[in-house]
């Protein structure tokens, strides 16, 4: 048990550090506006909202994603996703690049199969 939790901890900090590198690298729109901007021009390839974000929120991106066919995740928490991208607190960001949107994709699936063998 104290295994798996340590595994969780790990990927969840490669995708910290795989949206570092996206805020780095320019290719990370981050808040409400230009996460919405990012997913209505078609530039975004993968977005994370918060668990932490409200409902409106996240319906409000579920939707936006689904129209436009965009992959959507509800990932770690508002400060978190922030200190990431070396910002304050975010409840929405879109990742711009495949490469990295991939990746980060690789790795939710990982603690999505977690989630489920525990069930």
């Amino acid at each position: 048990m104290q295994n798996e939790e340590a595994m969780r901890e790990a990927v969840s900090k490669k995708i910290y550090s795989y949206i570092g590198l996206a805020q780095k690298a320019g290719k990370a729109a981050a808040g409400e506006f230009l996460t919405e901007k990012a997913i209505q021009e078609r530039k975004a390839e993968l977005i994370l909202v918060s668990e932490e974000a409200s409902a409106n929120t996240k319906k409000k991106f579920i939707d936006s994603a689904t129209y436009y066919s965009v992959p959507v995740y509800l990932f770690g928490g508002k400060d978190e996703l922030g200190h990431a991208m070396g910002k304050e607190f975010r409840a929405s960001l879109a990742i711009t690049d495949t490469g990295l949107a991939t990746a980060i994709m690789k790795q939710l699936a990982f603690l999505e199969h977690e989630d489920q063998r525990r069930r």
